[in-house]
């Protein structure tokens, strides 16, 4: 569903404040993978995440979603088939809108534009059906204004969002590190239902190794622009944060900064 070719991006290049975010990578991910990312404040997490969706074009390489060579698309052309949750709650909604009015402008994504109602009869329907597996009492609010909304509820609206239209791939960025821990694990609980009902191709980035644990069949770690560790299976399965944290000391010859990390 998605392979990266020798990735790479260089930020200001030629000049004292070069860096190289990505180093020449391949990743491939199948239809249904579930993979959680990790790293250290500056691993090239966010680089990676922003050339998927198409924020960053990549200096070499390519991006291929679902057999398609994607590499120049911008973003809004990428936007059919990839559905993105970031870190504030704010991002991914528009809060002078209604719930209603935000989940037509989703429903809309990968249809042809055209001027039509975006809210009908049997689209409100539909919305209210999607709101009540929330759990939240949502459907029962459809014309309040998503800015009045709790950060913990915008975040599982923007997540229902993105994902409303099953797309290819589903980026998920930090998604729950703003909100409280009741919030958070809300969130985390609705994210691997929806991910594991519709089997959608996720990539989740995250500070917290014990979610990254708990999430997904796949984990990655990264460090200055590199993938050091790819496990999956029942090799994930049976780590823990000493081991994460053991195989990063053998890898890069020093700890991981614990400032950088979530453990437990």
């Amino acid at each position: 569903m998605l392979h990266l070719k020798d990735i790479s991006v260089t930020f200001n290049e030629g000049t004292p404040d070069e860096k190289e975010a990505l180093k020449p990578l391949r990743l491939s991910l199948a239809k249904g993978d579930f993979l959680t990312l990790i790293g250290g404040n500056g691993a090239g997490k966010s680089t990676l995440m922003n050339v998927i969706s198409g924020v960053q074009l990549a200096d070499t390489g390519q991006v291929i979603i679902d057999e398609i060579d994607v590499t120049f698309l911008p973003e809004y052309k990428r936007s059919s088939v990839i559905g993105r949750v970031f870190q504030d709650p704010m991002a991914g909604t528009a809060p002078t809108m209604t719930i209603e009015e935000n989940l037509a402008l989703a429903f809309a994504r990968n249809k042809p534009r055209r001027f039509i109602p975006g809210v009908t009869k049997d689209r409100r329907k539909i919305f209210k059906e999607f709101l009540e597996t929330l759990n939240l009492g949502l459907e029962d609010r459809l014309n309040a204004k998503v800015g009045l909304l709790s950060g913990g509820e915008r975040q599982a609206l923007s997540l229902l969002m993105a994902t409303f239209t099953e797309p290819k791939i589903l980026l998920l960025d930090e998604h729950t590190a703003a909100l409280d821990p009741d919030r958070a694990e809300l969130i985390t609980h609705l994210t691997k239902k929806i991910v594991e009902e519709h089997e959608l191709t996720t990539i989740m980035v995250t500070h917290n190794m014990q979610q990254a644990l708990d999430l997904g069949n796949r984990l990655v770690m990264m460090d200055e622009g590199e993938i050091i560790l790819q496990v999956e299976g029942e090799e994930k399965s049976s780590l823990t944060i000493e081991k994460l944290l053991e195989e990063f000391r053998n890898r890069r010859g020093s700890a991981l900064n614990h400032d950088q990390v979530i453990l437990s």
